[in-house]
């Protein structure tokens, strides 16, 4: 039997709102589409987008909502990490609702809610059961379109971000980061951390009225995405949606964000840890932003499994055999922009640390020049698609997993194209891209060890 396939089957305007519809289809349309559940999604006048996508688990719903603001759109000098105190402010009470109202409703609900910040979105959920989705959704659009918040609860919070940034700062993954970044990078805002610069934090104490334009750019329609997943229908959705986000005004605000120019050099720098750790060396080649049409990013994307994951070569020997290092793995996600594929390994003799270096460069080298075998390509790629599979086994692991995507293009189905880019890749584009990417005038390289004398 083939496996059912979800398409498109058509488009409909309905007083205003846009709506995309996917059904099952089997026989000779049938496909392996990696996200099966139905959805659908709905623009509203005001460019907000639903995204509903109901699911046989019974009772519960989760919330997320999507908004397109993070360290990347941080433009102005001297005003980073702004897109992460957001993250604390939306929970500082709204127009119609105060912090302690707001708390009780959700613990009403059972609600698991919270944010997180990246790079390029900010990301609010909470997970509660369907009967209080009413509710919940006319809390949620409060903050959304009406933020209150006075100047001490706002130095307030800005004061406890700095406390975020100092207890951050005590690991050494963090300065790790902060300095391959900012040498990485000289004109993209990717230069500077999610957190922000520390002189940009000690000064926001100073800034609330920046933070009150910050808001109003960000904060509208056009700029986020709402998506419940759940016991939920689409009509239940699309009218709670209209209800209490229809009247949210839309904005106007594009940040212009620099192209980082082509590196035209090897970069390379290094931070004196002023406590006793362990080494760590950051690897890293500028690699290419997130596409759903070309191979690019998908060859890098299983490339990265097969030489500097728990089944690599180079980690059963550093990791398992030699034990020279007790952390290796690499990091690659989906970004708007070209960011960056590095590998992290923390040393356990800074003696070493100079040889493992030299074999991690080795390592990307070698995929520069040996085409992979087909078989170990087919097997990664299957565990790859095995593995986020078995990640949506709720409702709330379902909205999780797209989340991200969301962020990218604003529909499910970019997991379905992404998944099928990776059937299509071969040893050659492995090969090919690893060539194009992984030379010497893209590659930075961070060092960290204890400051000389340090016991």
């Amino acid at each position: 039997m083939k496996a059912r396939r979800w398409i498109v089957v058509t488009v409909l305007a309905l007083v205003g709102i846009g709506a995309w519809y996917l059904r099952p289809a089997t026989g000779e349309t049938a496909g392996s589409n990696l996200f099966t559940y139905p959805y659908s999604v709905d623009d509203l006048p005001n460019g907000l987008r639903l995204v509903t996508v109901p699911t046989d688990y019974p009772n519960m719903v989760a919330l997320y909502i999507v908004v397109r603001a993070g360290s990347r759109d941080e433009v102005e000098p001297g005003k980073s990490g702004y897109a992460h105190l957001f993250e604390h402010l939306m929970f500082r009470g709204s127009e119609n609702f105060t912090p302690r109202q707001r708390d009780d409703i959700m613990k009403r609900a059972g609600a698991d809610s919270n944010a997180t910040t990246n790079q390029d979105r900010t990301t609010y959920y909470a997970v509660f059961s369907k009967e209080d989705l009413d509710e919940v959704m006319k809390v949620e659009a409060d903050r959304f379109q009406r933020l209150k918040y006075a100047e001490p609860a706002y130095k307030t919070e800005s004061l406890a971000v700095l406390g975020e940034y100092n207890k951050n700062s005590a690991e050494p993954t963090q300065k790790l980061d902060e300095a391959l970044y900012e040498t990485a990078f000289t004109r993209h805002t990717y230069a500077h951390t999610t957190m922000g610069y520390l002189k940009d934090i000690q000064d926001m104490p100073n800034q609330y009225a920046y933070s009150l334009e910050f808001y109003k750019r960000f904060y509208t329609p056009e700029y986020a995405t709402v998506l419940l997943v759940g016991d939920v229908t689409r009509e239940r959705a699309l009218d709670l949606t209209k209800k209490y986000f229809g009247g949210w005004a839309r904005g106007s605000y594009a940040p212009n964000i620099p192209a980082e120019p082509p590196q035209t050099e090897p970069r390379t720098a290094h931070v004196d840890w002023p406590s006793p750790t362990l080494p760590w060396v950051a690897v890293a080649f500028k690699g290419p932003a997130y596409s759903d049409t070309a191979r690019d990013k998908p060859a890098l994307d299983l490339l990265s499994p097969m030489a500097f994951g728990p089944n690599s070569d180079l980690y059963k020997r550093l990791v398992l055999e030699e034990q020279k290092v007790d952390d290796l793995g690499a990091d690659f996600g989906n970004h708007p922009d070209p960011e960056l594929f590095t590998v992290y390994a923390r040393v356990k003799n800074v003696k070493d640390l100079d040889e493992v270096r030299d074999r991690i460069l080795a390592t990307f080298a070698r995929f520069t020049r040996d085409p992979v075998d087909q078989a170990q390509l087919d097997a990664t790629r299957s565990r790859m698609r095995y593995s986020f599979a078995l990640r949506m086994n709720s409702s709330p692991a379902i909205a999780a997993a797209l989340a991200p995507y969301i962020l990218l293009t604003r529909t499910p189905d970019t997991i379905n194209k992404v998944f099928a880019l990776y059937q299509q890749v071969t040893p050659g584009d492995m090969r090919t891209m690893a060539a194009k990417y992984f030379t010497d005038n893209n590659r930075t390289i961070v060092t960290l060890t204890p400051k000389a004398g340090t016991k």
